[in-house]
């Protein structure tokens, strides 16, 4: 029986995560996230994604991502296929990286869109990697909170997510993901 078709539509709003298969490192160092990074550019770039949010954690990932056009589906497999190929190809390696596909929840409310933020923020905190979301390296939460965001990280539409004004809504953005339990 075939798999049911991924919902793709223009302007959606996605949470995204996908796992390691058997729960296995999808990175294993600090070359394996840059890695992923500069394809996740490639990708947002490509696909003319706006990417809101990203966490990578040693054996999964999340992302937050806005579709203008209706291609989720096309950019993730071409990024998820490109970085197995070359961690396979680096770790001398063959078989599955990612656990099937990838995961996709379609953010359908503000209220829903800051669960998801502090949720992708507070990762690693919750997973005792680190005790402030701006202490781990590979999230996008700490680039934000400094106002010093890859350009391709659409930080402009994220923070107007929480305020017109941009101090006050870095601000709120800061409090939402530094909140214990949010």
């Amino acid at each position: 029986m075939a798999r049911k078709p991924r919902e793709n539509v223009e302007d959606g709003t996605y949470h995204v995560f996908a796992r390691g298969d058997n729960r296995e490192l999808i990175y294993r160092d600090d070359v394996d996230r840059r890695v992923y990074l500069r394809m996740l550019e490639k990708a947002v770039t490509a696909e003319r994604w706006r990417c809101l949010a990203y966490c990578l954690m040693a054996n999964h990932v999340h992302l937050l991502v806005e579709t203008p056009r209706a291609n989720l589906s096309n950019g993730m497999h071409r990024l998820h296929s490109r970085y197995a190929q070359a961690f396979n190809a680096r770790h001398k390696r063959t078989g599955h990286v990612f656990q099937g596909r990838y995961g996709a929840v379609r953010i359908e409310s503000d209220r829903q869109l800051h669960a998801v933020l502090a949720y992708i923020a507070r990762n690693p905190v919750e997973a005792a990697l680190c005790d402030r979301p701006d202490e781990w390296s590979w999230s996008s939460f700490g680039s934000v909170a400094l106002d010093s965001a890859a350009a391709w990280l659409d930080e402009k539409k994220l923070l107007s997510c929480f305020d017109a004004e941009p101090a006050r809504a870095r601000e709120r953005y800061v409090d939402l993901c530094n909140l214990k339990g949010a």
